[in-house]
């Protein structure tokens, strides 16, 4: 998949059957998306990504807030 550069500026393509590169950027989306690339995601695996992901702490408490309260 080739990536819209305001969420990836550093690769050109992004392999999402990679664990690795989908983790990472379902990461990049939730910290640097806009809110028509967030609402792309698939909720359930957001959910279960997020703990092992790395984001700021204000993007962090955001969404784990948001799956606390039902998503």
């Amino acid at each position: 998949m080739k990536p819209k550069r305001y969420i990836v500026w550093s690769k050109e393509r992004v392999d999402l059957g990679n664990p690795f590169q989908k983790k990472w950027y379902v990461q990049q989306v939730l910290a640097h998306g806009r809110a028509e690339d967030v609402a792309s995601l698939d909720w359930n695996e957001v959910e279960s990504l997020l703990p092992g992901m790395q984001l700021p702490p204000r993007v962090r408490r955001l969404w784990e807030d948001y799956f606390a309260f039902g998503g």
